[in-house]
């Protein structure tokens, strides 16, 4: 693992996603997206009748979360990950679409590491529990999609120094399989 911290400024390229490595610290600044389950189902679902995507996917992050209301003056309100597992039935067709990094927490199934590897891509874990704190990484967000869904509404956030160690990266190391044995008593 990186003692170093990695600036990245969205979007990400295929070659910039391939070049993380499980283990590396990351701050990212930019343009990210929320999208949860609901949104991904009917992005899919809409791009299968000829509808178009709301946002262009290509080297585009996706954040796995679910805003809560602002307070008066604040861009956002508490602003955590969901759990990643649920946009694993969205996220190889995706990732084929352009997607190139993918923000959450908890694992993710083969066939979403198999299109990370086949494309390039990956998934940076976040702190669950710390919602609040990531809101302070937010300078603006605005719903771009979906607004009937409420909390799991598209939005766009523009972040600054936004938190994360990468998980998953484009070849497939995982850290949640890496590192646990390290801790395990004989």
């Amino acid at each position: 693992m990186s003692d170093k911290t990695i600036n990245i400024t969205t979007p990400i390229s295929r070659e910039t996603a391939r070049s993380l490595k499980a283990g590396d610290s990351v701050s990212i600044s930019g343009v990210i997206y929320t999208a949860r389950d609901a949104a991904h189902k009917r992005m899919l679902e809409n791009l299968e009748k000829g509808i178009p995507l709301p946002v262009e996917l290509k080297d585009q992050t996706i954040y796995f979360a679910g805003p809560s209301p602002a307070k008066p003056g604040e861009p956002i309100g508490s602003v955590g990950p969901t759990t990643s597992y649920r946009m694993d039935a969205y996220s190889p067709k995706t990732i084929e679409l352009g997607l190139t990094c993918m923000i959450g927490k908890g694992a993710r199934n083969n066939d979403v590491i198999e299109a990370m590897k086949m494309y390039g891509a990956v998934y940076i874990g976040a702190v669950g529990g710390a919602g609040a704190l990531i809101s302070g990484c937010v300078k603006k967000a605005e719903v771009v999609a979906y607004p009937d869904l409420g909390s799991e509404a598209i939005h766009r956030l523009e972040v600054e120094n936004f938190p994360g160690i990468v998980i998953i990266d484009s070849e497939g190391t995982n850290l949640y399989e890496t590192e646990p044995p390290k801790y395990i008593q004989a």
